[in-house]
């Protein structure tokens, strides 16, 4: 039976945050609604209740029910979770008189309260809420306050349950992470969930539940496909037939390059070279959702009629991380985003779904990569679009206009790699802009092509800085790119943050 923490979700945007902390402390959770606490669950050894943009006291504000789990495992309740417990008990949470968000910093802790073992007085916490608890329920007591919220912890009598109106779960609170150590040690984890008890574990369940059934796998070259696929090849062996699929929007030599990586793996691997059947349907398609469906659309045809040659195939697998799960949920009431793994392929082709990666974080699945022996290449590799280059070059898609955008992005990538930057960004590419301008090369004048370059900084992916590469590195690349690639004679940078930019363009 697998122990878990239970995370509720009120719609905090910082409540894979949460999940991500706890699973560093090889601690396994699941994050689910807030309305779905899975109550006959035995392997539930506590319950933390998540941050929310809503007040407890709004019309439409999500509401737990408490009684499901308080008194009968840990539970933690974090800025909304702690206010959503005061108020249900018959507390007071109203506006606060300024609000308060940033640092602030903790005192009046209770030295012998359990969740508070090796907090400093004076210890930096983040706060992000514009209400606050002014009034305790009886029964509740303050374990830390801070200048500006008496309550800002408490502790309920006779059950093992707190409330924090703080973040420990992000960077800014310095003992954030002990005081979610002291959670899950109350909680009484073993904390003896790694990538090798997972792998362990996975491959037993993945041969349970498919037998001797034959598999097909679509790969994209990415970190996910790959990982889900050698633990798949674990798990079936030769009964596994992973599908690599080229429509013509890869980077320079990708098909050569992963066909060559997937290779050491010992995979049953067909590559589809399906180019120009791609570059026929973009043919003047401009519009980017359009652009992108009709990728989408391609790939699911190819892809379909490469596993129908598969005699016997009945299952489809697919590198969904829970990123992808969590994001396809309505929380709030409106979905974060629609994900190309989450639903639509498998009920066209009659297929049912393996998922074997659909609980585990991004960096969780670098983790169980190295500790599968895959190629470090294929495991640090930069996150790449869905729809590929088609959403890098801006406005129609034709083969020229692809060279170019290869051979630029070609220059910048390798460039990175020989400064010693790839591993220091998150993500970096080159996009072909719908423009042209004047230039001068030689004594002849020119009229052609803008590429810009992007490179940003993040964790996740859901927030993003622009990357200070050093004006030597730019330089250079700049002056390659405007020498070496035919039709393109200006080259700027991309200095734009997520948010109120994308990553992407498109």
């Amino acid at each position: 039976m697998q122990e878990k923490l239970i995370i509720l979700d009120f719609g905090s945007q910082t409540t894979q945050l949460i999940g991500r902390r706890v699973r560093e402390m090889n601690t396994y959770c699941e994050i689910v609604p807030y309305n779905k606490y899975p109550s006959g669950d035995v392997g539930v050894k506590g319950v933390i209740l998540s941050g929310s943009p809503f007040s407890v006291y709004d019309a439409g504000a999500f509401k737990a029910a408490l009684s499901d789990f308080r008194g009968k495992v840990p539970v933690l309740g974090i800025c909304y979770g702690a206010q959503l417990m005061a108020h249900d008990a018959g507390g007071t949470v109203a506006p606060a008189g300024t609000r308060e968000y940033g640092r602030a910093h903790l005192q009046n802790i209770a030295r012998s309260d359990e969740l508070m073992q090796g907090i400093a007085n004076g210890a930096q916490v983040w706060m992000s809420h514009g209400d606050t608890i002014t009034a305790l329920p009886q029964g509740f007591s303050v374990v830390a306050s801070t200048k500006e919220v008496p309550n800002a912890a408490y502790r309920i009598a006779g059950e093992p349950t707190w409330g924090v109106q703080f973040h420990p779960e992000v960077f800014h609170t310095e003992d954030g992470p002990a005081l979610l150590q002291n959670f899950i040690r109350i909680c009484g984890c073993k904390q003896d969930w790694t990538p090798a008890s997972f792998i362990a574990t996975t491959v037993e369940a993945l041969r349970q539940q498919l037998g001797s059934d034959r598999v097909a796998l679509a790969l994209s070259g990415g970190v996910d496909s790959s990982v889900a696929a050698a633990l798949l090849n674990r798990a079936i062996g030769k009964n596994l037939t992973c599908i690599f699929v080229d429509n013509g929007l890869l980077r320079k030599n990708e098909l050569e390059a992963v066909m060559k990586s997937y290779a050491t793996m010992g995979l049953n691997v067909i590559g589809v070279d399906a180019k120009e059947r791609f570059y026929a349907s973009l043919k003047g398609v401009s519009e980017p959702e359009k652009k992108r469906k009709i990728i989408g659309k391609g790939f699911i045809d190819v892809f379909e009629e490469e596993a129908r040659r598969l005699h016997g195939v009945t299952w489809l697998a697919q590198g969904t991380i829970y990123p992808d799960i969590i994001e396809s949920l309505s929380i709030t009431g409106a979905t974060i985003k629609s994900h190309h793994n989450v639903g639509g392929l498998p009920e066209k082709m009659h297929l049912k779904v393996v998922e074997p990666l659909r609980l585990l974080f991004k960096d969780e699945v670098r983790r169980l990569g190295r500790e599968l022996g895959l190629d470090e290449a294929l495991i640090a590799r930069h996150p790449f679009p869905g729809p590929g280059l088609g959403v890098r070059i801006l406005g129609e898609v034709t083969p020229e206009k692809v060279r170019m955008l290869q051979e630029a992005d070609h220059i910048f990538i390798e460039g990175l790699r020989s400064d010693g930057l790839y591993h220091k960004v998150w993500q970096a590419g080159a996009i072909l802009l719908p423009v042209q301008s004047v230039g001068v090369m030689g004594d002849e004048r020119t009229y052609e092509n803008a590429i810009a370059l992007r490179a940003v900084l993040s964790t996740d992916g859901m927030t993003a800085d622009w990357a200070q590469l050093p004006y030597e590195f730019l330089a250079r690349i700049s002056n390659e790119i405007i020498n070496k690639v035919k039709g393109v004679n200006r080259v700027v940078y991309d200095i734009s943050s997520k948010p109120p930019a994308t990553i992407e363009w498109e």
